[in-house]
């Protein structure tokens, strides 16, 4: 997404729909070809549920910003249900796809889980429209998200990565024992969306400025060390006599 639509996300406001930087971040198919002319679909649509949500979004508006009649777009994605579903997919599909070249398999735990938390925090800073996709689901209840028969998928790889770190950590004695994989995750995505999705309020409470490129990255690094020292053993714990189920 471009800076004009990520602009609009960070403020909250809708842009321009006549500036031609909004609607350079779409692919328009100058022939006829499918693909392209998929993936034009998909990046308006995202600029329109981002922008307005899913109630306020116009599925005219959508055609008209992909340069593709409606009977064309209802021919690659159904109804509006099943395009919103489809962005909300490949905006999943995104993230998940780079933790997977993270390899937090080939490194040792605790540079894991630095690189994993990091990962995150810069991905949601260079991703306001994925925040802004997650917001507007979550008011629905994950009503359209429940609907995927791929999103289950999509996550597995990720958990079986992080459980994968855990048990090396606790095998060496370097983490402490029985850490849920999903409840840590949770934790690593919450201190940075918390962050991201409230720091123009907690600016103003706290007469601080949280959105300067400095204030940033002090936050990622915070974020490091609150997970770090969750997970690290204290001298007073017992080492664990797990062993990882991949015999590393």
């Amino acid at each position: 997404m471009d800076n004009v639509a990520q602009k609009a996300v960070m403020h909250g406001g809708p842009a321009d729909r006549d500036d031609p930087a909004l609607e350079s971040m779409v692919r328009i198919p100058r022939q006829r070809d499918p693909e392209r002319t998929r993936l034009s679909i998909l990046d308006a649509a995202t600029v329109e549920f981002v922008l307005h949500g899913f109630s306020g979004a116009s599925v005219n508006e959508i055609a008209a910003r992909a340069q593709v009649n409606k009977r064309m777009l209802y021919h690659y994605y159904g109804k509006k249900d099943d395009l919103y579903l489809a962005v909300l997919e490949r905006a999943y599909r995104g993230i998940r796809n780079a933790e997977t070249q993270l390899r937090l398999t080939d490194l040792g735990p605790s540079e894991a889980i630095e690189t994993l938390v990091l990962f995150t925090w810069n991905y949601f800073l260079e991703h306001p429209e994925f925040l802004s996709l997650l917001n507007t689901e979550n008011m629905l209840r994950a009503r359209y998200l429940r609907q995927s028969d791929r999103i289950s998928d999509l996550h597995s790889p990720l958990i079986v990565m992080l459980t994968d770190v855990l048990e090396r950590g606790e095998a060496a004695g370097l983490f402490r024992a029985g850490v849920d994989p999903v409840q840590l995750y949770i934790d690593i995505a919450s201190l940075g969306f918390f962050y991201l999705s409230n720091r123009y309020t907690l600016s103003t409470i706290f007469q601080r400025d949280l959105e300067g490129d400095e204030a940033l990255r002090e936050r990622g690094r915070h974020v490091v060390d609150v997970i770090l020292s969750y997970l690290l053993r204290r001298p007073s714990e017992p080492r664990s006599k797990h062993r990882p189920r991949s015999g590393k």
